[in-house]
């Protein structure tokens, strides 16, 4: 019979044996010194008395605050999430908490959290959609973790959001935007955009070790110091285009290394997400384009381009690296029109 703690509970697990049969149970603590007074309990309590001696530090939990959870699981997704993932997280929980206060999140019922759902969903539609998200991933994580026995976001049925079509541009319209930027390095940057699908936070980060000119290939990896949204490398084919953007940025930087940014502000210094952000806005206001149109509509125009060309969506959905199929299907309007285009060929 021994201690142990492992990634899926920050508390430490007792492990033994019993009929010959690997059994562990949790103390309830994420402190050892507890961890350790509980397991000397339990060691030295009969079998009969076990469950007893298991169900009382149930109670201590039933205080732990809103604010104490938040910390702790803010704590647990910071090295699996996203930074934008974890950005909503914190978003989410301080709505909650502006609403609620800090409450012992075992009082926390069903009732309540209907009220926030419904009065933020009347303030705004996706951003409660958010918080519901976000919000009943983390109870469930409290759930696992013993602080309370069900998760009540699960008892909650989601007001239907009104769904629209991503805005998306033409080539045309991408180029006269482009042709409202001086930097040449930014328009290489929207460029790379517009025909890889890239999220932008992976294009600041895309190092010269991701591209392979040889094979017309770009590997999106995970390091240290980024994380796809999802968590998985995928490989990205790209055009004639592309290569000469790259091939003309090794001829005119001989010292570059491999493991050096492609975008870079100064040396070994990447370049600011919401700089560029603000840059590509400019360029569509300059253009006179629809105010609609952001950094994002770029993602949206490489996947409704290839849709509209005649691609799967499957095909779609590993380039963008989805990993559900239904956030690629907000695409297959585009594919309706097509097939409307052809019936009316006859």
């Amino acid at each position: 019979m021994y201690l142990v703690k492992n990634k899926k509970s920050p508390n430490y697990q007792i492990v033994y044996f019993e009929n010959g049969k690997r059994t562990t149970i949790s103390t309830k603590t994420k402190y050892k010194k507890e961890a350790e007074v509980f397991l000397k309990i339990f060691k030295n309590s009969t079998k009969p008395n076990r469950q007893k001696v298991c169900e009382k530090p149930q109670q201590k939990f039933s205080s732990t605050l809103l604010s104490q959870f938040k910390a702790e699981y803010l704590e647990y997704v910071s090295t699996i999430k996203s930074r934008h993932y974890i950005k909503s997280i914190e978003l989410s929980f301080r709505q909650l908490e502006n609403f609620l206060g800090d409450a012992p999140l075992a009082k926390i019922d069903v009732r309540t959290l209907d009220r926030f759902i419904t009065i933020t969903f009347s303030r705004t539609e996706r951003g409660s959609h958010l918080y519901y998200r976000t919000l009943k991933a983390a109870f469930s994580k409290a759930v696992s973790w013993d602080y309370i026995s069900e998760n009540p976001f699960k008892k909650i049925k989601f007001p239907k959001v009104s769904k629209s079509h991503p805005v998306f541009i033409s080539i045309e319209e991408f180029k006269l935007i482009r042709s409202c930027v001086q930097e040449q390095h930014l328009k290489d940057l929207f460029s790379i955009a517009l025909y890889t699908g890239m999220r932008l936070g992976e294009i600041v980060n895309m190092s010269w070790n991701w591209i392979d000119l040889n094979n017309n290939i770009i590997t999106i990896r995970n390091g240290d110091d980024f994380k796809t949204k999802s968590k998985k490398e995928r490989i990205i084919p790209f055009n004639h285009n592309l290569k000469i953007i790259f091939s003309k940025f090794l001829t005119d930087n001989q010292s570059i290394k491999n493991d050096d940014y492609v975008f870079t502000k100064t040396k070994s210094i990447k370049l600011n997400e919401d700089f560029i952000s603000k840059k590509f806005k400019k360029a569509v206001r300059s253009a006179g384009l629809n105010d609609e149109i952001h950094f994002h509509t770029l993602r949206h125009s490489f996947a409704s381009l290839l849709v509209q060309k005649g691609v799967s969506l499957f095909i779609v959905k590993e380039l963008l690296g989805h990993e559900d199929l239904k956030t690629t299907q907000i695409y297959s309007h585009l594919r309706n029109d097509n097939l409307r285009d052809a019936i009316n060929l006859i």
